[in-house]
């Protein structure tokens, strides 16, 4: 091959490999963004309780339970979108359901819980989102499924729908 058609080839050659990899990238899920801390241990943390700020929610009371901790805000569309489906866990009670407020003024935090009903057992404020860091949030909402010994064993980035609950959460609750 001569030195003139290599010339030609090697940018040809760029162009389809950046082509490709742009065409996969587009077949992702946005939504299924993985964790690292998948398999490790829930990062330490002590928050202050939305309703009562002289109490503390920490990831030592939460030890030894099965749980979903959420982190949300007032200030988010997509969670205003996943609150119903949160409100009607919280009536099963097949699993506990504790939130993490994240970067929100505790008034707008507070009425939005009484407007649109509160599912959780407890519920800490991150308000300078030092705790969400440490969780690698990417943006509310999320969930995390915590085991017994404090080990995250499912992330749902964006909204819970009943079918992520009974398809993913639920068979993992299961084995726990």
């Amino acid at each position: 091959m001569s030195a003139k058609a290599l010339r030609y080839l090697a940018p040809l050659a760029i162009f389809l490999a950046i082509a490709f990899f742009l065409w996969r990238g587009l077949a992702l899920n946005p939504r299924e963004v993985p964790s690292p801390l998948i398999g490790k241990q829930v990062p330490a943390f002590t928050v202050p309780l939305l309703d009562d700020s002289a109490k503390t929610l920490s990831d030592a009371d939460l030890r030894g339970k099965v749980y979903l901790l959420n982190v949300w805000g007032s200030w988010c569309v997509s969670c205003r979108e996943e609150h119903p489906v949160l409100v009607e866990l919280a009536k099963k009670g097949t699993i506990p359901l504790y939130g993490l407020n994240w970067k929100d003024k505790h008034e707008d935090a507070s009425a939005w819980l009484a407007r649109y009903g509160d599912p959780y057992i407890a519920s800490g404020v991150d308000r300078d989102g030092k705790v969400a860091i440490d969780f690698g949030v990417y943006g509310a909402p999320e969930t995390y499924l915590v085991d017994r010994e404090g080990i995250i064993r499912f992330k749902q980035t964006g909204p819970l729908t009943w079918q992520i609950i009974e398809q993913k959460i639920m068979p993992l609750v299961a084995k726990m």
